[in-house]
């Protein structure tokens, strides 16, 4: 009689959905459990992440410019991250004992480690730093899965010290018509000029001086890069630490002046920039010329350094627009914009010498800095992807701006330099 009543039922569907839901519902519940520690474990990583490379970029620093020894270094690391994550995590009701075991925890999930090497350009210092971290699971997600789940991270740094660093580095400047628009900042040694700008370019032949006069952005660049060759200079007294190259662009490349000790050369070369630029915009020759002078298959650079007894040096571009890439038109080119992308793609890559997309290591590839002066939204976003990290990205919006970017620029090419390296 029992078996005969299972065929009733499955014919009878009144009541099948509350049994199914009945049913399904604890596996839903893990299911929506599961994706919230999961989202949860994502973001976490993340921040932990981000810790991590914070703790041992401090460490990595406070070794080149303070001179801080191994131990004390290991212990910043920790005492950085602690406290970070700490901050992070409490809610205001832990007792003190509480927080207390809460940051011998964090210590005692964290490894540091670190390295000192010397060579003739000066101290390098490597730290790397491992952190985890034990995320509670929510009920349902501990029924298959435990009650917390191990999210961890690795970092490296590296840093040299402020003693004598070498570098090559190659400027790429815009001195295309938009370079002739002024600036904000008046010019006190002319009363009277021809004040160019994106209205009234179109009609220059017309124009006539006026008065006040205001400074054009190519003498803004001039006077910014003046200031950066004077930093190299005093950071590089002897000119035997520091090369330098200069080449400029329109929509077609300007003959470049080649890498030269000291920054006499390059220095000359910008200030014989004309005064009224003309021309559009193109990027990628003037890239491509610095990108071949600094390539590792290019041995004229190594070759220079090692005349010097430099066993290792850094290779720099410093990549400045007003604009966007337009090439000979009024328009965006969309394609000259990827070919820019695509060389600086193979500039910071060029020391990837494992093969595997990356740097990583003691691997060096080319470190680009980028100044977007006074540009529009697409030359921004070409600038900000080419650039070697936000930390190498400018986009002042006056001459004063310029001036300093260009000077920041400087010492952190000549003096001490610290970088994530996984």
């Amino acid at each position: 009689m029992a078996h005969s009543l299972f065929p009733q039922l499955m014919k009878d569907r009144s009541g099948n959905f509350g049994i199914m839901t009945a049913i399904m519902l604890p596996v839903l519940l893990a299911v929506a459990g599961v994706a919230i520690d999961v989202t949860s474990a994502v973001e976490q990583k993340s921040r932990l992440q981000g810790l991590t490379d914070s703790a041992a970029l401090a460490a990595a620093s406070s070794m080149a410019a303070k001179g801080t020894n191994e131990a004390d270094s290991k212990e910043l690391a920790k005492d950085f991250l602690a406290s970070q994550l700490i901050d992070y995590v409490k809610t205001g009701k832990e007792t003190p004992a509480e927080l207390a075991a809460l940051d011998k925890a964090i210590r005692d999930a964290s490894t540091v480690d670190v390295k000192q090497t010397t060579d003739t350009a000066g101290k390098i210092f490597d730290v790397s730093m491992t952190s985890s971290y034990d995320m509670p699971l929510n009920a349902m997600t501990s029924m298959f899965a435990g009650k917390t789940m191990k999210v961890q991270v690795a970092s490296s740094a590296r840093s040299t010290s402020v003693s004598e660093t070498a570098i090559s580095m190659y400027l790429a400047l815009d001195r295309s018509g938009s370079m002739s628009f002024v600036t904000d900042e008046k010019n006190p040694l002319l009363s009277l000029c021809i004040n160019y700008t994106e209205t009234n370019w179109a009609y220059q032949a017309y124009l006539q001086p006026s008065n006040p006069c205001y400074i054009r952005k190519i003498q803004a660049l001039q006077t910014a890069a003046s200031g950066l060759f004077k930093s190299l200079n005093t950071s590089d007294p002897k000119n035997n630490l520091v090369r330098v190259g200069a080449v400029s662009y329109t929509d077609s490349t300007q003959a470049a002046t080649g890498m030269h000790w000291g920054t006499t050369f390059a220095s000359t070369y910008v200030s014989a920039l004309p005064s009224v630029p003309t021309g559009g915009t193109d990027a990628s020759g003037a890239m491509q010329i610095a990108y071949d002078a600094l390539k590792k298959t290019n041995t004229t650079e190594a070759t220079a350094h090692q005349s010097k007894s430099h066993s290792n040096f850094q290779r720099y571009i410093l990549l400045m627009t007003d604009g966007e890439m337009t090439g000979g038109s009024s328009s965006w080119n969309s394609a000259l914009d990827k070919k820019v992308r695509d060389l600086c793609d193979k500039a910071k890559l060029d020391g990837d010498t494992n093969g595997n997309g990356k740097i990583d290591g003691s691997e060096q590839g080319i470190i680009i800095f980028t100044v977007a002066f006074m540009a529009p939204s697409k030359g921004k976003e070409l600038l900000s992807y080419c650039a070697s990290g936000t930390e190498n990205y400018y986009q002042p919006t006056n001459m004063q701006q310029l001036i300093t970017d260009f000077g920041e620029i400087a010492e952190k090419a000549a003096k001490t330099t610290t970088r994530l390296t996984n």
